[in-house]
């Protein structure tokens, strides 16, 4: 069928009503949103962004309502969609922004694709990997992986991936999202290795939309975090977790685009490397993790 690309739709979505179907690739994934409220009547009252891109550039789109519990699951990083019906709205200025792999590519920030169940009925279908072809011109998932050598000389606030072997891990604790608020955020504490120093990542991982891998992280495992963000704490820097982190623990690796990168297969021939049992006798889990620490003198605070 005729298809259209990114860069066509922001020159030309103000004069259609109709689109031709796209072909684009997802490059990053929020986490789900629940935006009920009790006053107001929604069935299915959820909005997922994601970072889509084609040979042009990259825009976002919206996932809503009764269509976040039927997709939301099946689009992941790297999944090919080829979308019909969708709309065109002007894009929500004030949502979070992820770091892209690529810094060269196109961003489009004036309009976002919004997928609905209706008004009008968008057809969402993914494309099996197998079954892409080179000449459509879809960008790879690219990445920012950094080594725990690199971190303290990061900026705050710097965008990175880490993968590293989990040597501790906290219990779940809650924060309140705002004051008086009865809403919270779960949240764990994580250190995990990856030989290029003799200090640890300190992750602070807030619960994601993966509830599965978010329980079972586990000392031992491999952990892949994505889109995590930097830390400076008075004592030394720490990463947490962005709006748009994606957490993959071992046996949930497997086809993930993040295997091809460089320092990926770096970390794993360094895992070669070591002794389980040595590694084994290091790890701790639970407990109570204070941390930022405090300074250990007053003039430092």
């Amino acid at each position: 069928s005729k298809l259209t690309n990114l860069g066509h739709l922001e020159m030309t979505w103000k004069s259609r009503v109709n689109f031709h179907p796209l072909l684009v690739r997802i490059l990053h994934k929020s986490r789900l949103r629940y935006y009920g409220k009790p006053e107001k009547k929604m069935d299915m009252p959820y909005q997922a962004y994601f970072e889509v891109a084609d040979g042009s550039g990259m825009m976002s789109m919206v996932l809503w309502n009764s269509l976040c519990p039927e997709w939301y699951h099946s689009m992941k990083v790297g999944t090919v969609l080829l979308l019909a019906k969708y709309a065109i709205k002007t894009s929500y200025p004030f949502k979070t922004q992820p770091t892209p792999g690529d810094s060269q590519m196109k961003r489009f920030a004036t309009i976002e694709i919004s997928l609905n169940v209706r008004d009008p009925p968008t057809e969402i279908n993914i494309i099996p990997e197998e079954m892409v072809k080179p000449e459509w011109g879809l960008p790879e998932v690219k990445y920012r992986f950094i080594t725990r050598s690199e971190l303290d000389d990061l900026p705050h606030n710097h965008s990175c991936d880490v993968i590293g072997l989990v040597t501790f891990v906290g219990r779940a604790e809650r924060a309140r999202k705002r004051e008086r608020s009865e809403d919270f955020w779960l949240y764990r504490w994580a250190h995990a290795i990856d030989g290029t120093s003799d200090q640890p990542f300190i992750l602070e991982l807030f619960a994601t939309s993966q509830p599965d891998v978010f329980e079972r992280i586990h000392p031992m495992t491999y952990l892949v975090c994505t889109q995590m963000r930097v830390i400076q704490g008075l004592t030394e820097n720490y990463l947490t977790t962005s709006n748009e982190s994606q957490i993959f623990i071992t046996g949930w690796h497997k086809g993930q685009p993040y295997t091809k990168d460089a320092k990926v297969k770096n970390f794993i021939q360094w895992t070669k490397s070591q002794s389980e049992a040595d590694q084994i006798k290091k790890t701790v889990i639970g407990g109570y993790y204070p941390f930022p620490r405090p300074p250990d003198s007053f003039l430092k605070y």
